[in-house]
């Protein structure tokens, strides 16, 4: 059973970071004054994260977006790969026609190729943001 079969939620819109096989090493205690604690929880509930993984996300990250941007650029990379698997499903229309008639417009198979393309690269975009 798959993880989001089994738990209900995918791993894009999990609270807590994934279990490490060895287990965590080291502990790291933060002293923080009550507006930085309240900061920091404020925060860590918009982000829909715990205060330890937005703390490490915030650190390791080399760029400064959140774990929610993250989130919503990777939503939208996979709305557009949908759009782009109608957009081919079109084609496959367009191609069960030529079969039917014997003419396959040429149109149609460069955009099938550009359509293949560009659902490469979006692949590839998530793969590359998924912390």
């Amino acid at each position: 059973m798959s993880e989001v079969e089994g738990s209900g939620r995918s791993k894009l819109f999990r609270r807590r970071r994934e279990n490490t096989p060895a287990g965590s090493k080291k502990r790291r205690d933060v002293w923080v004054t009550v507006e930085e604690e309240a900061a920091l929880v404020a925060r860590a509930e918009r982000e829909k994260v715990t205060v330890p993984n937005l703390l490490i996300s915030s650190a390791l990250s080399e760029k400064n977006d959140s774990p929610t941007e993250r989130r919503a650029i990777i939503a939208e990379l996979m709305r557009l790969h949908l759009l782009l698997a109608r957009s081919s499903n079109n084609i496959n229309q367009l191609a069960r026609q030529a079969n039917a008639t014997g003419e396959f417009p040429a149109e149609a198979s460069e955009g099938l190729r550009h359509i293949r393309s560009v659902a490469m690269r979006i692949d590839e975009a998530i793969d590359g943001l998924t912390p």
